[in-house]
């Protein structure tokens, strides 16, 4: 059975409690990752960085059009079209898709600044509701997302584990949310690679109508990909608010 204190392992065979805490209960017990862990607010961080991720969503639906305006005239032109209009149109798109692009670019720049903050922040708060349950030390919050590779999956794991520790102290939660943001950015950032090189090597009209289809599929799921982001810092942000104002777990009682 769980442990009744931490509800995050297995207690020992001949107890209600695990062994991490009962050594905790028995002496004082450093951090395992060898400095103090304190508690900060992370709602101004959160809420800061849920509006920031509103605005890489508006950001993306300004590159969804961007991406509809130049599909349709690469269609056109690839359909044969040779009328006046095509050239200006295909200047215009062009200018629309390059300053939709510097846009995303920015938008996410900014967000992904304020993000790094609150994430390691929820962290360190993480680690004081329950030193022992992290796999990776707290550096990897925001080292992980840099190093190639092992991004697409050291973040989630330490998303996990912080989603563990701030969970109500009688009742884990469900990581549906967090599983699923995951699955969407990692979709939507592998899309967009594909993409971006698709469209560096597109030379006819038909291989840049395809190109920019892809580049659609990638913004759109970027688009589901923020907007479970706002739902999980949001949420996150919430628990951990609730679980610091709740004070320290209590032991639940076991029946025989």
């Amino acid at each position: 059975m769980l442990c009744t204190r931490c509800r995050h392992f297995d207690a020992t065979p001949d107890g209600v409690i695990c062994a991490q805490c009962a050594a905790a209960g028995a002496a004082p017990v450093a951090p395992p990752h060898g400095r103090g862990a304190w508690l900060s607010s992370p709602v101004g961080l959160g809420r800061a960085v849920a509006v920031l991720l509103g605005a890489v969503v508006a950001a993306d639906l300004f590159a969804i059009w961007a991406d509809l305006v130049s599909y349709d005239v690469a269609g056109d032109i690839a359909d044969g079209d040779t009328s006046a209009a095509v050239p200006r149109r295909a200047e215009s798109a062009d200018s629309l898709f390059v300053a939709a692009g510097s846009v995303q670019t920015a938008a996410l720049l900014c967000t992904a600044v304020v993000f790094l903050v609150w994430f390691h922040r929820v962290r360190v708060n993480a680690e004081v509701f329950h030193p022992f349950g992290h796999r990776k030390k707290r550096g990897w919050a925001v080292g992980g997302w840099f190093v190639p590779i092992v991004n697409l999956w050291f973040p989630r794991r330490i998303a996990l584990d912080i989603w563990d520790a701030s969970s109500s102290w009688n009742a884990p939660r469900s990581h549906a949310l967090v599983n699923a943001w995951w699955a969407a950015w990692v979709i939507s950032q592998v899309a967009g690679r594909l993409a971006s090189t698709a469209y560096r090597r597109a030379e006819t009209a038909p291989e840049i109508e395809r190109a920019v289809g892809q580049i659609l599929f990638a913004d759109v799921v970027d688009v589901v990909a923020a907007v479970l982001a706002i739902l999980f810092v949001l949420t996150l942000t919430r628990m951990q608010d609730t679980k610091a104002r709740s004070g320290p777990g209590a032991p639940v009682p076991v029946s025989g």
